[in-house]
């Protein structure tokens, strides 16, 4: 399968971020505006630097960025990563649905 611009370790890198509830909270929490790590830290049960670490990862994987702003640091999400792992999952889906429809169409045949 080909998707257009994301690479192997670009894929691996997405979903590994994504695949820890806190990062995809983390993520969901900057979509709608910025954050602070601070403010962030402040959601979970965890250290500050716990979270900077999980703000790292998904840094990497490039679902967010951060901006320095004084002394803090500003996280906001990459919508256009977001969206190719959108593209990533719904050529999955196609591939599913035609595998399905092909079972389907073999179980009506007449034996």
């Amino acid at each position: 399968m080909v998707v257009h611009e994301v690479t192997d370790a670009e894929i691996d890198r997405i979903f590994q971020a994504l695949a820890d509830a806190t990062r995809r909270d983390i993520v969901s929490r900057v979509l709608v505006v910025g954050q602070s790590v601070t403010s962030l830290s402040e959601h979970y049960d965890m250290s500050f630097a716990a979270v900077q670490k999980h703000v790292t990862v998904l840094e990497r994987a490039l679902l967010v960025t951060k901006e320095r702003r004084g002394r803090e640091q500003l996280v906001h999400s990459r919508i256009d990563t977001i969206g190719r792992a959108q593209t990533l999952l719904t050529a999955f889906e196609q591939i599913w649905a035609q595998r399905a429809r092909r079972i389907d169409d073999i179980l009506a045949e007449d034996p």
